[in-house]
């Protein structure tokens, strides 16, 4: 075990965290989930939503799908043991 200092508002604390072993240092779900949301929200799903709900105008049905696909490559990628290092390649991800 190692001993840190955790500092917050000038008063300090002694925080024992355990060792992380190498692959405990690698992607996580959340890291793969942030990747998706950062896709989702490139692709112009959101603005297209708000303007959905703003106009009654339904949003591209290709964009519905892409969203659906982006989701199900996080999953899949989240699933993996260990998740690959190279998450964000585009190989892993749909085409938008």
């Amino acid at each position: 075990m190692r001993m840190f200092k955790v500092i917050e508002g000038g008063r300090g604390q002694a925080v024992q965290m355990d060792d992380w072993s190498e692959e405990r240092r690698g992607p996580s779900r959340d890291d793969v989930r942030l990747e998706a949301a950062r896709r989702i929200s490139e692709s112009g799903y959101h603005l297209s939503r708000i303007r959905e709900f703003a106009t009654g105008v339904p949003m591209l049905a290709s964009l519905k799908y892409l969203s659906l696909q982006i989701d199900f490559a996080a999953e899949t990628l989240s699933r993996l043991d260990p998740i690959p290092e190279d998450f964000r390649s585009d190989g892993y991800w749909p085409a938008g």
